[in-house]
Parts: C-alpha cells; structure tokens; sequence
C-alpha cells in the first residue's frame, strides 16, 4: 500500500516543479509578446534633441557639421572628443554559439545583442550598438569588424563558438587601437573568479591549497582557467566532454594543450567523478545536468558548486545543496549567487573607454576581479552571499574604477 507521506510530498514536488516550468514559460511568451510589441530593444536618441528650425539643421548638419568633419580630417586623435567614438560600443556576434542553443544564426542571436547593448546603456551609460554578421568564416569575421571599427570606441565580441573565437578576439588586437574584448571568455572569467575569492574566505582556505575542477575546455573555460592560474591558483584539473584533460590525449586542440601545462599537476586520467575525488571547488561551463548529485560527495567537506551553463545548470542550485554543497553560485537569477556577466562587461568598457585603454590585459581582468568580489564586505559574506546583486549599479562604478 502507498505511503500517504511519499504520495502527498511527490504531490506538492509535482505542483511546485510544474509552477516552476510554467513560471519560465511565461517568461519566455512575454518576452515574444513584448518584442515584437516594440520591434526589438534599442532605439536610437538624438543628444541635440529635436530638430525645431533651420539653425538647428544647420547646427546639427550641414552646413555646420562640415567645420566638424574638416577638423576631424585634420585631428582624427579628436574623433573620440567630437562624435560618438568615445561612448561606443559594438556588440557582434556570428551567431555560432548562442547562450545554450548553439549555431542558431545571426538572426536568432541578434535579440541578445540587443539585450547586450540595453544592460550597458541601463549600468554604464554607454551607447551600444547590436551587430550580427551574415557569415562564419574566420576571416571574413575578422575583416568586417576591422572595416566597421572607425566608429566604435570598443569591440565586444559575443556568441562565437570556440576554438574560431581564439583567433579572431586575437587578430582583432593586434590589428586595431580600440579594446576588443570577447565577453563569453573573460567577463566570465573575471566574475567566475570574483565569486571564487569571496569562497575561499568564507573556506577560510588560500588560493595555493585550493583543489578546483573546471569542466567545460570550451572559451569560457580555457579563460576561466588561464585567469585563475594568473590569480595564483596551484591546482586545477579541466575536463571536457570525453574526461580529464591529461597529457597522454590525443584528441584535445591546440587551445586544450596550451593549457595542459599549467594544470593537472598529478596527470590524472578518467572522468569527471575521478576529478571530484577531493576537491573543493566545481567550475561548471558546460551543458545541462552532467553534474550528479551522488558526486559531490567525492568532494572535500564543505564543496563549492559553481553550476554556470544556461539557462539550464550542471546540477540545479536546490540539487547541489540537498546533495551537501556548502556554497552553490548560478547563472540564473532565481537562486542566490547569480554568477552573471552583466556584473562585469559595463564597468569594465567605462572604465576603457573613459580612460582611453586600448588592450585589456590579465592585470585589469585580476582588477576587476578583486573589485568585483570587495562590492560584498567581510562582513556581509555568507555561503547565500559571496557576489553583489546584478541589479546594484553603484557595481559597474567600482569595476570601471578598478580598470587602468
């Protein structure tokens, strides 16, 4: 005979799990709805205001824009100081690696750009503008981005599916004079490790004891990786789809081999279970629901789960903390500890663009990092509260400062 106990909390699990997928269906219909109420998220405004009379005309366009355009063809190093270079930021993407859905094309990736460019205008008062390219080739990637440049104060790349995404954020800053900056790898990295800094003091463990596991070899986590190596962190293992990155593979790209020589020091070999087997840290960049919940006790006590892919986890955050996670960071905004990039790409342009920088270097990543996690003081931090709330816009001040 049924247990009416088990029957009756399977009941409310039900109920509770179907509202939940009800709740984000909704999101997804209102956002249609609201879409294509609005044709699309951005718009443009004039900084003159409206155009009343002639002298306005004149002002705004010819014939007095004419003096602009002779003296920016005399001192193109004012064109920042005259137009809106030095407020602008381009946000492209080729559509081959969109948030969880893939290789969706252009089109499909063009509404995240605009939702891109909304969240720096909403947090940094930068204007943005959404680009996507009708094309996947390499070079013709990089050739377009270098012939649309003059009018942009910065480039952030968005949405190129790995190992392309490495040569091209590459070319990019060797052939312009503008910071170039591929969000999916380094916006992740720097707020991966913002929250990782705020762990390890709740850990009250150092960065040179640390044990971590980064699955995912793709762009945000080779970044991901190669940044907290920056940081100081002694002891990684990153695993890709196939298990262990170990240096008798050899089926892992030139990307994966780079990395191999800064981590898996024991030259460990399996699967991911294996690589738990005593860490302390979980760094998820990966796919859905590959991380068991029955594996996070191979961790050390007292793990940390960060379950970063989107919008659908490694483990969901309620999981990992019934399967004994003692702090539990996410992508998604409904559990505590959004793990999320909007923290860090706005702040970071201001403070590029305002400071005139032209690279972005490991040194400024670690800045605004470090940043990043002090938003969150000592005493405030908790395993629900190692990183500021998205939504904090004194944040993109305190990163912006950080950069120079």
């Amino acid at each position: 005979m049924p247990n009416p106990l088990v029957a009756f909390t399977a009941g409310i699990v039900r109920v509770l799990l179907l509202s939940f997928l009800g709740k984000f269906m909704d999101y997804g219909q209102e956002s249609l709805k609201k879409h294509k109420a609005t044709h699309g998220k951005v718009a443009i405004v004039s900084k003159f205001g409206p155009i009343m009379n002639r002298e306005d005309l004149s002002v705004a366009y010819t014939p007095g824009v004419a003096a602009v355009s002779s003296y920016l063809g005399e001192h193109p190093e004012e064109v920042q100081n005259y137009t809106i270079k030095g407020n602008t930021v381009a946000v492209i993407s080729d559509g081959s690696a969109v948030l969880g859905l893939g290789n969706i094309g252009p089109y499909g990736a063009l509404p995240v750009m605009e939702g891109k460019c909304i969240l720096f205008k909403q947090f940094a008062d930068i204007d943005a503008y959404p680009i996507v390219l009708k094309t996947q080739d390499t070079e013709e990637i990089i050739q377009a981005i270098v012939a649309i440049s003059p009018t942009f104060g910065g480039i952030n790349l968005e949405d190129i599916a790995a190992p392309k995404c490495f040569e091209i954020e590459k070319r990019l800053r060797e052939a312009l004079d503008i910071p170039i900056f591929h969000d999916d790898q380094h916006a992740t990295a720097v707020v991966v490790l913002a929250a990782l800094i705020n762990a390890l003091k709740i850990k009250k463990i150092s960065k040179e004891n640390v044990r971590i596991v980064v699955n995912g070899a793709g762009a945000a986590g080779l970044a991901t990786t190669r940044l907290l190596i920056e940081y100081g962190i002694k002891n990684i293992i990153v695993c890709d789809s196939k298990g262990i990155l170990h240096k008798g593979r050899a089926d892992v790209n030139s990307e994966k081999q780079s990395i191999l020589a800064q981590t898996n020091i024991e030259n460990l070999e399996g699967d991911l279970p294996t690589a738990l087997n005593g860490a302390d840290i979980f760094i998820g960049l990966s796919a859905a629901n590959v991380l068991k919940p029955e594996w996070i006790k191979f961790m050390n006590t007292e793990p940390v789960i960060f379950a970063m892919a989107n919008p659908v986890p490694e483990i969901m955050p309620d999981i990992a903390k019934a399967a004994g996670a003692y702090i539990v960071g996410t992508g998604r905004s409904d559990f505590p500890n959004q793990i999320n990039n909007v923290l860090v790409f706005p702040g970071m342009f201001r403070g590029l663009l305002d400071k005139r920088i032209t690279k972005v270097t490991d040194k400024i990543k670690l800045r605004a990092a470090e940043a990043l996690a002090s938003c969150v003081p000592d005493n405030l931090l908790s395993p629900e509260n190692i990183i500021p709330s998205v939504l904090d816009k004194a944040v993109a001040m305190k990163v912006s400062a950080s950069v120079g």
